[in-house]
């Protein structure tokens, strides 16, 4: 599961890379206690260098996106977690499968998708992945399902 739930994670790009080691913690590693997710610093530091590079958007942004057909919403979950619960209208394509299947699924390399996980840490590494097979519109939704469910956001579940 992802421990991202504040929204903030680099999503400016500018210097995100560059942090100098006195800076404290990014305020999204210091939320994911708050789920008590444990992430090792090797796994925090690959988030942030996708941050860096890909591109993040609200939660009422992608509702917006979502409501008017402007977007393809894919939930990049394990599949029980899609099971569980998940963004009315979403698609699934789990991060395991999605570099395998992107094309295929979705051939336009310039359809706008929004990637969304537990908290935003799996979408942005996706993202980052997808940015470098060619996909030139694709965003990361900041504080993913946990953010969605906090804002009301309409969810199905599979079962």
């Amino acid at each position: 599961m992802d421990g991202d739930i504040s929204g903030h994670g680099g999503s400016s790009g500018a210097g995100s890379a560059t942090r100098s080691s006195q800076r404290t913690a990014p305020p999204h590693w210091e939320a994911r206690a708050r789920w008590s997710v444990k992430h090792s610093p090797a796994f925090l530091k690959l988030v942030d260098e996708a941050k860096s590079r890909v591109r993040e958007v609200s939660v009422d942004e992608t509702r917006r996106k979502l409501q008017s057909g402007k977007a393809k919403v894919i939930d990049v979950r394990e599949e029980s977690e899609w099971a569980a619960g998940h963004v009315r209208g979403a698609e699934h394509l789990g991060k395991g499968v999605i570099e395998r299947d992107i094309e295929t699924r979705v051939p336009d390399k310039n359809a706008e998708i929004i990637l969304y996980c537990g908290g935003g840490f799996r979408s942005a590494l996706s993202a980052d992945s997808l940015q470098k097979m060619g996909y030139r519109n694709v965003t990361s939704m900041a504080g993913g399902w946990r953010a969605w469910q906090e804002a009301g956001g309409p969810t199905d579940s599979a079962g």
